[in-house]
């Protein structure tokens, strides 16, 4: 005889009685796989605090962690692409646009903002690699060169976060174009004796790294961070030798010259700010 006997086969709780876990609640390190609470990871600035991992985040979560107290003021949010070239590959590229501004709540690739780093003015320009792999359109060199112009304005910082793949093929000789433009513009920076920080994050490539992105005054970067022009399997297949297993990281090019320093996530804020005091005061 057994000790426990079912009455009712199958699970008899009604759906109306069973407690669903909503979404979003929990985030599993990408590296480690080790489970935190969403807000946990959010505290810690989006680092796993096991195996201090930097997860990709965007341009509202870098706002929210340089800007004191969070608070910043966007600007010109409501820049969108045209589409001189009339591109189209698979869909049409204006329909591409609509579809991945729907699905990310973004209008482009990259958004701009002004805010204080302890109480002085700070402009940042972060972009977002869920918009077309924060590919660099006309958009973006528009959007810089304005958020430029606010820093000569305000006698300001300027600070861009990179996180691309690149030129937007989309685009084409536009897209091409905002390299020099960019570029242009932060000599009018300099002009102006104002500092150019340049923060590479994961990833930075193609024509924003062989642009502006190694321009800055400072160059910094996160750990781990892919940092290239090529791939691994171009620059591989071109020179025909093996790479280094940390080749193209953030790590292999602060050994090179190429980077100032790499700075932890949670630190970032205190690094910026005594980077600032140094050029300013």
């Amino acid at each position: 005889m057994s000790w426990f006997k079912r009455n009712k086969e199958g699970i008899t709780t009604s759906t109306s009685d069973k407690k669903e876990i909503p979404e979003g609640l929990w985030a599993r390190c990408s590296n480690c796989k080790t489970l935190f609470s969403s807000d946990d990871l959010a505290k810690n600035n989006y680092v796993c605090n096991r195996c201090s991992h930097h997860e990709r985040i965007g341009s509202e979560e870098y706002f929210k962690i340089i800007f004191d107290e969070g608070k910043y003021k966007e600007l010109n949010p409501n820049t969108v692409s045209g589409d001189p070239l009339r591109f189209e590959d698979t869909k049409k590229y204006t329909d591409r646009v609509k579809a991945t501004q729907k699905s990310s709540g973004l209008k482009d690739a990259i958004r701009t903002a002004k805010g204080k780093i302890d109480g002085m003015d700070f402009i940042i320009a972060a972009m977002d690699f869920s918009f077309i792999g924060g590919s660099m359109g006309s958009v973006m060199g528009e959007k810089i060169a304005k958020a430029i112009d606010e820093a000569i304005k305000l006698k300001a910082p300027f600070m861009i976060i990179s996180k691309s793949g690149g030129a937007r093929m989309m685009e084409a000789g536009y897209s091409l174009m905002q390299m020099a433009k960019v570029s242009g513009k932060l000599g009018q920076l300099s002009d102006a004796k104002l500092p150019y920080i340049s923060y590479l994050t994961d990833p930075t490539t193609g024509g924003v790294t062989a642009s502006f992105a190694m321009l800055g005054d400072i160059n910094i970067s996160e750990p781990g961070a892919l940092i290239a022009f090529a791939g691994p399997r171009v620059v591989k297949e071109t020179i025909g030798r093996d790479l280094p297993d940390d080749f193209q990281t953030s790590e292999f090019l602060l050994e090179h010259g190429f980077l100032d320093y790499i700075v932890d996530r949670t630190e970032i804020r205190e690094k910026l700010s005594l980077s600032i005091k140094m050029f300013m005061h």
